[in-house]
């Protein structure tokens, strides 16, 4: 049995247009139910698009107000000067000569009254901005307006501040530092 090589060519060409013909029935019933498919949603009623919605006609708008005064030119409103008061001497002025004390960098609002020490006196107990707790008695001075300490209880310190008058002069103003509870 002799078999040839142009025989097992042929052989392999019949059964490879067999496998591919096999192939293409199978495609060919997938392309069925495709078919089907497009059929049934063409068959269904298609929604209607909406209309466009009809465009208002532009209504012309005329500017009445060109008299008015222009709003992005600054108005000059005239007033008239004020006459200063001569300032009278009151004979408050704070001691410019005097040596300033720790508290006195600070103003009144970054400093606290955190207690009180009797010792041979009464102390109040300031605490800064900075976290450091200064050791005061009547008499010394914190705040930046050059605040005495007039008197010291349990909870507040009573100073006298003087600070400066909108005419140049200077007036006497009372403060306090109340505790602060934590």
């Amino acid at each position: 049995m002799g078999y040839s090589r142009e025989g097992n060519v042929a052989n392999l060409i019949k059964i490879a247009t067999l496998v591919l013909t096999l192939s293409l029935m199978g495609c060919q019933q997938e392309k069925d139910d495709l078919a089907a498919f497009v059929a049934t949603v063409k068959a269904q009623k298609k929604p209607d698009i909406e209309p466009i919605p009809v465009m208002k006609p532009y209504e012309t708008f005329s500017y009445a107000a060109t008299e008015l005064r222009n709003p992005f030119i600054k108005t000059i409103v005239e007033q008239p000067e004020e006459t200063l008061v001569p300032l009278v001497e009151n004979g408050i002025h704070p001691e410019k000569h005097r040596r300033k004390e720790a508290l006195e960098s600070y103003s009144l609002s970054e400093l606290q009254l955190v207690g009180t020490l009797e010792r041979k006196g009464i102390w109040a107990l300031i605490r800064s901005s900075d976290g450091v707790v200064h050791r005061v008695q009547i008499g010394n001075y914190l705040g930046k307006n050059y605040g005495k300490i007039l008197t010291i209880t349990d909870i507040k310190v009573t100073l006298k501040e003087i600070v400066t008058e909108p005419r140049g002069g200077y007036i006497e103003r009372e403060s306090a530092l109340t505790m602060v509870e934590n």
